[in-house]
């Protein structure tokens, strides 16, 4: 049987080798140059640094599905970040997170005094919810929407208090608003709103915790570099530079695909690209035309820097005074934020690949609105602002230290193919979440999936890899 892929990001790739483990004939089609999509390397005059994902999460979870496609864990080494990461407040004040409970407990004490039993508390019942969530949502395809709505999974969803949002559920916890915070932001990973994405979703800030934060050696990106020896030792078929224009639809069968080098035929076809823009590839066939709420985007900053900054951490979120405002100001007002929450990521301080000698790497995140909210022209007086905050707040002398800048909006994401800009796929939001979201089979076409951010469990690499898994079980039960 033979098996086409549209996209080469992480879903395709992880498919694709899935695929082929199980003795499908595999071919997959990238429009791009390279393969990887989102998780790709910023590079740059002997610079390199992650364009997107920077935080590996559940990394037994990825190890797993390495195994499953034929990948040896010694190819993907991962090295444990703790602290977590610093949370830095407008008036100076820190709040460091860790994995290790004795110190986590000790740093609650002196910054947040009172609540160390809430802490407790919290893990102790979302130790229990993450086990029973993750074997009855992310592991189960919802195809048939009555296999989500069963008598079990709506207790379960009671239990897991799904019906809250993941800010309401932390503040039944915690009292210290900044504390709530510091256990709802993590929403933004995947660009959910903590104030609109369901409780279900804290099992991330958990997740952090009993799985820890790690980064992969070389960067994230160069898990790409080991999925395509193997997708070549595993004779894969990959076709770069290769745009599908569209997907040849006969009557309620997928046939195949064209590509501006003419058409492929193909026993079935798998879509990996961010999928509310798989409509501009069905012509002539009747689709739902559902309307999708895109997730949050991202002011990007990618710098070289003549300097390590040693006494900054690998991950940092430099918090605003008003976080819900920020969050506002993404979510529901459209607009920028003078005094915005920012995520750097500098892993130079563990990783000495990523520059030349005594230089180092910073990328910067700034949570803004998807969509055509905010125009562009002016990124780099935004860009410089960022740059004048963080030099005032935790990187002194920044503006000096770099050697080159380069700034992604948006806008930019949008022209790369992602839904309205949106970095993370549709947002995690109750009406997209589960049943509800897009599913590995997701229209009445025969012989036609998909797979990606946007599909069914969701974002971020782990879960995409999740559904990758999902979508070989749907193709094999067929």
């Amino acid at each position: 049987m033979t098996i086409g892929i549209v996209g080469g990001g992480i879903g395709g790739m992880l498919s694709a080798l899935l695929l082929s483990q199980k003795g499908y004939n595999v071919e997959l089609h990238e429009k791009a140059p390279t393969l990887g999509g989102r998780l790709s390397f910023v590079e740059r005059d002997g610079f390199k640094i992650d364009k997107g994902p920077t935080i590996v999460l559940l990394p037994e979870m990825i190890y797993e599905f390495l195994d499953k496609a034929g990948v040896p864990r010694e190819e993907v080494q991962m090295v444990r970040c703790d602290p977590l990461y610093r949370m830095i407040y407008p008036d100076g004040s820190t709040f460091t997170k860790t994995s290790n409970i004795e110190k986590q407990l000790e740093e609650i004490t002196r910054m947040f005094p009172g609540e160390e039993q809430h802490f407790l508390s919290y893990l102790e019942d979302m130790r229990v919810r993450f086990k029973k969530g993750k074997a009855a949502f992310l592991e189960q395809s919802f195809i048939n929407r009555k296999d989500f709505f069963t008598p079990n999974n709506m207790k379960l969803l009671l239990e897991l208090k799904a019906y809250q949002s993941v800010q309401s559920q932390v503040s039944n916890y915690f009292n210290d608003e900044r504390l709530q915070d510091a256990f709802a932001l993590q929403t933004l990973y995947i660009g959910g709103n903590p104030s609109a994405s369901p409780a279900l979703y804290s099992l991330v800030p958990f997740s952090e915790y009993e799985h820890g934060i790690w980064y992969l050696k070389g960067g994230y990106a160069s898990l790409i570099t080991v999925l395509e020896k193997h997708l070549r030792l595993q004779n894969v078929t990959v076709h770069l530079e290769s745009n599908v224009e569209e997907l040849l639809i006969e009557g309620k069968t997928c046939r195949g695909i064209r590509t501006t080098s003419g058409e492929h035929y193909y026993d079935k076809v798998v879509y990996n690209g961010d999928f509310p823009m798989i409509k501009n590839l069905i012509k002539n066939e009747k689709v739902p035309r559902k309307k999708y709420k895109a997730s949050s985007g991202c002011l990007l900053l990618y710098m070289g820097l003549d300097r390590v900054y040693e006494n900054a951490d690998v991950h940092q979120f430099f918090m605003t005074d008003d976080f819900t405002s920020h969050m506002k100001d993404v979510f529901q007002g459209g607009k920028l934020t003078d005094q915005p929450a920012i995520y750097t990521f500098h892993p130079s301080l563990i990783d000495e690949t990523l520059a030349p000698p005594g230089k180092g790497v910073l990328y910067v995140l700034i949570p803004v609105p998807s969509g055509e909210a905010v125009e562009w022209d002016e990124k780099e007086n935004v860009a410089s602002k960022m740059i004048e905050l963080l030099e005032s707040r935790g990187f002194p002398g920044l503006k000096e230290s770099i050697e080159w800048l380069e700034i992604h909006t948006p806008a930019d994401a949008e022209v790369e193919g992602l839904y309205k800009g949106g970095s993370f796929g549709i947002a995690p939001t109750l009406t997209q979440s589960g049943a509800f979201r897009p599913q590995v089979k997701p229209f009445k076409f025969e012989n036609l999936y998909a797979v990606g951010a946007s599909i069914h469990p969701g974002g971020g690499i782990p879960i995409v890899m999740q559904g990758a898994d999902l979508l070989v079980k749907e193709i094999e039960r067929v």
